[in-house]
């Protein structure tokens, strides 16, 4: 991660060019697919897209990489409970298909589509608030920054 905060104060963000921002907690701001450190700005360009940078306070994302993580969560906590109702639904009722594809269908999408970019601008937003990079990368990331290949 660039080295794009000089914590000075534990309730601010503090940028290299001396902006200050209240902190905010990385499920407030990333949920709602907000920058985690002005709270303004957009984490998202897209459905799921990330952008460069924040349009507000210009916080560089390239940072976030939450990879399969929002994908996991959902199958852990949201299309598990989606599929079992559907299956509660076959054995208790023995419905025709087609109230299957009529209800099972957008019980699926529902919970599986909708929670992706909460949990995904939360991932983003709980890895700028925790610092969070890959184990064993800080020296690669220093000699990066001191060779003046990183922002």
């Amino acid at each position: 991660m660039a080295q794009q905060d000089i914590e000075q104060d534990d309730a601010f963000w503090t940028d290299a060019h001396g902006g200050r921002w209240k902190k905010r907690p990385a499920l407030e701001t990333g949920a709602l697919g907000r920058c985690p450190r002005c709270g303004d700005g957009h984490i998202f360009r897209g459905f799921l897209t990330i952008r460069d940078h924040c349009e507000v306070c210009g916080l560089d994302y390239s940072f976030a990489d939450p990879a399969d993580g929002p994908a996991v969560f959902v199958q852990l906590f949201a299309c598990v409970p989606g599929v079992i109702f559907i299956l509660m639904l076959e054995i208790m009722a023995r419905p025709p298909w087609w109230v299957h594809l009529a209800v099972g269908l957008p019980v699926v999408i529902l919970t599986t589509v909708l929670p992706l970019r909460p949990i995904k601008g939360w991932l983003v937003a709980a890895q700028f608030t925790t610092r969070a990079q890959e184990a064993g990368t800080a020296e690669l990331w220093a000699k990066l920054r001191k060779d003046g290949r990183e922002g």
